[in-house]
């Protein structure tokens, strides 16, 4: 499978897509390894957003003029791309947000206000990243619901026999991360979302980890919303998809009020427009939301397997050079997991870690990485994340390892 990878996939000619790679770093040349808190940006992203700005910058939906039927022209362009990307049933059924918190803040207030009550309960899990713990505890406050939460084993998986405890009549809603983001672990949220509705919950997937390394069928998966942010699958920042199903969208009403989500308005009544547009007031994120056409087709263009694949073997052979290391313990070893490690060093601070690993060109994540529940389930403040993506390779993995050597000689 690495052979024919390899030979499909022309790692260096990747790397040529992306300018920010071929820099020097405190002397060194840079080896990214924070894939998991964002990607870069290749070529055709960057060109996209040079090309609005410098050829057709206008406001969209509102314009008869040239400039802005062009632009509008290619921002819905994006909307079908997504469509296809999740395969969703109907264009209208996703909704451009500013991110994946920005998507679960929106389902949490609509549907959440609209329709959960005192005593109903809510499901999250272990794993989750703040913003997806944090929105359902507000929601809870003022409403009055419950929230559960389901353990995981010393391996990083969900306990599904607790998940199934869990679960009853007064379950309402479910939201749990396909990938987290800490430790890699690939979540089975195709039977999660099985439990969940033969108890009539309905459930919500963050996808912010998985949309860049995982086939995404919301329909297979029968997903009732979906949120996944740009930025992590080679996209612009500022920009997300919140997919949710059509009848969904249409019961819930509208977060933000303004111009776009309406149809007329008076000072006596409003009537609001028709989806996914009820969800998506004032002037949106336009250029980036036109760019993310280009990371779409830049992933397809190399083939999301084969990206997979890649990335695998990155995982595998990560796996084992950083479990050479005396001392080194990683947290997280799920049999199925995307291309992230997170590790501790014993007697090492994960900061001291980072710095030093920083002052040797290597760009890591250290702390809690926004999941400070799931680092007290392991008794930890905080772990070193690298997190690989089809641009890094095998030789950076190496310059790694040699970088958590001096960490040990210059701490120990």
């Amino acid at each position: 499978m690495e052979t024919a990878t390899h030979e499909i996939l022309d790692i260096e000619a990747i790397r040529r897509d992306f300018p920010i790679l071929d820099q020097v770093v405190n002397g060194r040349q840079l080896v990214y390894f924070d894939n998991a808190a964002t990607t870069q940006k290749p070529l055709p992203v960057l060109n996209a957003l040079t090309r609005y700005y410098e050829g057709y910058n206008a406001n969209i939906h509102r314009g008869i003029h040239t400039l802005a039927e062009k632009a509008t022209s290619a921002f819905e362009a994006s909307r079908r791309a997504i469509q296809q990307f999740l395969n969703a049933a109907h264009v209208e059924e996703i909704i451009f947000t500013y991110g994946t918190t920005d998507g679960i803040n929106l389902v949490a207030q609509t549907y959440g206000r609209r329709f959960l009550k005192e005593g109903d309960e809510i499901i999250i899990s272990t794993m989750e990243h703040h913003s997806n713990i944090v929105p359902w505890q507000m929601l809870c406050e003022e409403k009055g619901c419950v929230l559960k939460v389901i353990p995981i084993d010393d391996e990083g998986d969900l306990i599904l026999e607790e998940y199934e405890k869990l679960l009853s009549e007064r379950t309402k809603f479910v939201s749990v991360v396909h990938v987290s983001n800490a430790l890699g672990t690939i979540n089975p949220v195709k039977i999660l979302i099985e439990k969940a509705h033969a108890v009539g919950a309905k459930v919500l997937i963050d996808g912010a980890q998985a949309s860049s390394h995982i086939d995404i069928d919301v329909q297979a998966l029968d997903a009732d919303f979906y949120v996944f942010s740009a930025h992590k699958l080679y996209g612009p920042t500022g920009m997300g998809v919140l997919y949710g199903k059509r009848n969904l969208l249409d019961a819930m009403p509208p977060w933000r009020g303004g111009g776009e989500m309406i149809k007329e308005v008076t000072f006596e009544k409003t009537t609001y427009n028709d989806l996914p547009y009820k969800f998506e007031a004032g002037t949106p994120n336009i250029a980036d939301v036109i760019a993310v056409y280009a990371a779409l087709d830049y992933i397809d263009t190399l083939g999301k397997k084969n990206v997979a694949a890649y990335e695998h073997s990155l995982l595998e052979y990560a796996t084992e050079a950083l479990g050479s290391i005396d001392g080194l313990r990683i947290i997280g070893q799920s049999a199925e997991k995307i291309s992230v490690v997170s590790f501790v060093l014993d007697g090492i601070h994960h900061q001291d870690t980072g710095v030093i690993l920083d002052q040797q060109g290597i760009a890591v994540r250290t702390g809690h990485h926004c999941t400070q529940p799931l680092m007290r389930r392991f008794n930890l403040t905080g772990t070193t994340r690298a997190s690989f993506a089809v641009y890094n390779t095998k030789e950076e993995i190496d310059r790694l390892v040699q970088g958590l050597l001096r960490v040990k000689k210059m701490m120990l």
